[in-house]
């Protein structure tokens, strides 16, 4: 399909982002884990209550939204499949990041979800889920590690990954609902993409 050049209109209701994706072929050479108070634990099981709070939580800034429009039965088939990995790095009593390796594909694995709170931005807890995420999918027989982000994502998500050792090898535009229109997000968060009405 051939698009032309241009600026086109982004139909009411919707907000549109550039989606990057990203692979790394082989497994890297890793920095070493910064040093902090926090606990990497996997989540065998994960309850869908505690799995959408955080999902919030990591990701509302950013605009995350699809996991909150699933049905619970859904999600739960989603992040509970076999293949499919859950951690979080817990920090003062409570879980404050969010990893989901995806590793169904044969020789694949795809890292879906990345993100840590607010409070735990720029500490280095990211370093440490990053380094984390790429010991525990290159443990096993890949030929291929990936991963997308986009233009509503924190400023530094692309250049962390590709400093992580992924590659870009892709981009489109995703059109979806604004979260924040119909509810499933507040009106005032992502500041950085302007609210339209």
């Amino acid at each position: 399909m051939t698009i032309p050049d241009g600026t086109f209109d982004v139909p009411p209701g919707k907000i549109a982002a550039v989606v990057t994706s990203l692979e790394m072929l082989a497994a890297p050479v890793l920095p070493p884990d910064p040093v902090g108070d926090w606990t990497i634990r996997r989540v065998a099981q994960p309850g869908l209550d505690w799995y959408r709070d955080l999902y919030t939580r990591v990701g509302r800034e950013w605009l995350w939204s699809q996991r909150l429009r699933m049905k619970d039965a859904e999600l739960a088939a989603s992040i509970r499949a076999d293949g499919v990995e859950i951690t979080t790095l817990a920090h003062d009593g409570g879980d404050e990041a969010l990893l989901e390796l995806d590793f169904r594909r044969k020789n694949e694995c795809e890292l879906v979800l990345f993100g840590v709170t607010a409070k735990l931005i720029g500490t280095g807890a990211g370093r440490l889920l990053m380094n984390h995420a790429l010991r525990r999918a290159w443990a096993r027989p890949l030929s291929r590690l990936w991963v997308h982000t986009c233009s509503f994502d924190h400023p530094r998500a692309l250049a962390f990954y590709q400093r992580s050792g992924f590659r870009p090898y892709r981009r489109q535009v995703e059109i979806a609902p604004d979260p924040r229109l119909d509810g499933i997000l507040p009106r005032d968060v992502a500041a950085h993409v302007p609210l339209i009405d």
